[in-house]
């Protein structure tokens, strides 16, 4: 028998499994059932009738949530000369190109995304066996291999969101914080 903390027992409670919940009630009860002592992360997850193993089945995107996830992501850009700078001023964490792929075989990995600009490409897939397993690796599907590095930055600090189904066809995606209110989850949700 499995041991759960009254806290726990108590916000389990609070929800009916057998009643289908609209994304605004859904959103309350995520507020009402988080702890207080921390801002928890709200999520969704969904079982899809696909099969992942087939191609044309494969369900994988981005989307811009309208209100942001609550976290700030750190994003790393390859790029040179002009392009480096406009990943600079957009607000780009880490910027660079031979000096960050050295940077990234030595171990450096604290960011959550990358984008590199089409020519810099060639040079990144020296590094795609420590970016790809770690879904680091820019990809043009994804809008993170492009010219306008700006605006990709952008996006990804506003709080774009890639989503892929799993190999048990769920697919997994944040959408905010419990400390946002109900209205901003629904939104974000829909």
């Amino acid at each position: 028998m499995s041991k759960t903390s009254k806290a726990y027992r108590a916000a389990a409670e609070k929800v009916d499994r057998t009643k289908l919940y609209t994304p605004l009630e859904a959103a309350k009860l995520a507020k009402e059932t988080s702890s207080k002592n921390q801002d928890a992360t709200v999520e969704v997850a969904l079982r899809l009738g696909v099969d992942p193993r087939k191609a044309d089945q494969m369900v994988r995107g981005t989307v811009n949530l309208p209100h942001g996830t609550g976290k700030t992501a750190r994003v790393a850009v390859f790029a040179v000369g002009e392009k480096a700078e406009e990943a600079i001023a957009a607000g780009a964490d880490v910027v660079g190109s031979d000096d960050l792929i050295e940077k990234i075989q030595g171990g450096f990995l604290d960011f959550d995304a990358a984008i590199a600009t089409p020519d810099q490409m060639a040079k990144v897939g020296r590094i795609a066996r420590v970016l790809g397993p770690r879904g680091l690796m820019p990809n043009p599907k994804t809008g993170t291999v492009t010219t306008d590095v700006a605006k990709a930055v952008a996006d990804i600090k506003g709080g774009k969101i890639n989503f892929r189904v799993d190999k048990q066809a769920n697919l997994h995606f944040v959408i905010g914080k419990a400390s946002f209110d109900e209205k901003s989850l629904a939104e974000n949700y829909g």
